[in-house]
């Protein structure tokens, strides 16, 4: 009996080195990004928009704990030190507006209040109109953009036709108006609480149509779109699609406008302030401080330096932010 040709081999076993390599190897190839992650590593890139994001949250911070902060600080907003004013001129005494060791940014004239005390509570003014109406108006410009979008024909001309006619208003006119004529009572609301109760709804009405129009624009390309196609063909009801396919997609642009629109109802809000329409003394408010140092610009720049540059950072920190926000959801943008 002979022996056979060719005689099985034993297969030589794989070395723990080469298991392991093939582990890492096997690890790497598989790792994968949400879209969420993605967008945050192209955020992290941009140092400008990082940066912004880190004096926004900041803002937030020193707002919300304005009164521990200003606790610790041993000052009141609106308490009154006469006798750090000059009684001849009604200036602060001592050099730039009044600064020192208790007193950092110094006072104001005639009545000697905290500047900084009052810088950081008008930030939660502030602040706190500029969230709130942007809130306002984005859930009315989604919910009105996106029906218009999708349902198209009579509804689409009626929610554009508002909307040309809203963006056609003189909103700044008629908050004024509306604010002068409001009473100091209202849903339990008494004082300042009544002007930032009706200054976030007026700011916020009148700015749901330019967040609509682009939410329109967005729903009537993305209804077109396969995969909407393909619910439909799968017997998906409108408001199926409206929820779970159009919304998720319109979450970005969304944001976006929205860090773009909290600056520029900030600065609605000091505009009132200034004018005379926004919040009542002895409230603080940056718009209120800029309109009272207009009489003491000469004799006490810093009154009028100090609210200005709050002005200045808060807006560009919210620009800056909006900006990197907007290229890391833009999946064609070069960062």
């Amino acid at each position: 009996m002979t022996a056979p040709l060719h005689e099985p081999t034993a297969e030589a076993a794989p070395s723990a080195a080469d298991e392991a390599a093939v582990a890492t190897s096997g690890a790497k190839a598989v790792q994968g990004r949400s879209l969420g992650r993605i967008a945050w590593e192209r955020l992290k890139r941009d140092k400008l928009a990082l940066t912004g994001g880190i004096v926004v949250l900041v803002l937030v911070l020193v707002a919300v704990f304005a009164p521990f902060i200003t606790g610790l600080l041993g000052q009141d907003p609106n308490e009154y030190h006469e006798n750090l004013i000059d009684p001849l001129f009604g200036t602060p005494t001592g050099s730039l507006g009044g600064m020192s060791g208790d007193h950092l940014l110094g006072v104001e004239p005639v009545n000697g209040r905290d500047i900084l005390a009052r810088i950081l509570y008008g930030a939660r003014i502030s602040l706190l109109v500029g969230f709130l109406s942007a809130v306002v108006a984005v859930i009315l410009g989604t919910i009105l953009g996106i029906l218009a979008g999708f349902f198209g024909g009579w509804v689409d001309s009626l929610i554009s036709r508002v909307m040309d006619g809203l963006l056609a208003f003189p909103q700044l006119l008629f908050i004024i108006a509306l604010v002068s004529v409001m009473p100091n009572n209202l849903l339990g609301l008494t004082g300042s609480s009544v002007r930032v109760f009706v200054m976030i709804l007026v700011i916020g009405f009148f700015g749901w149509p330019y967040i609509g129009r682009v939410v329109r624009g967005q729903t009537l390309s993305l209804r077109e779109r396969e995969y909407v196609e393909a619910a439909r063909s799968l017997g998906a009801g409108r408001l199926y699609i409206l929820f779970k396919e159009l919304l998720p997609n319109l979450v970005a642009p969304i944001v976006v406008y929205t860090t773009m629109m909290i600056p520029t109802n900030i600065l609605t809000e000091a505009a009132l302030s200034f004018l005379g329409v926004g919040v009542k003394p002895p409230t603080a408010s940056w718009g209120q401080m800029l309109s009272s140092a207009i009489d003491y610009y000469e004799s006490d720049p810093m009154f009028m330096v100090v609210p200005g540059v709050a002005i200045f950072i808060t807006v560009l920190a919210f620009n800056l932010f909006g900006d990197g926000v907007r290229d890391a959801l833009d999946p064609k943008a070069s960062r």
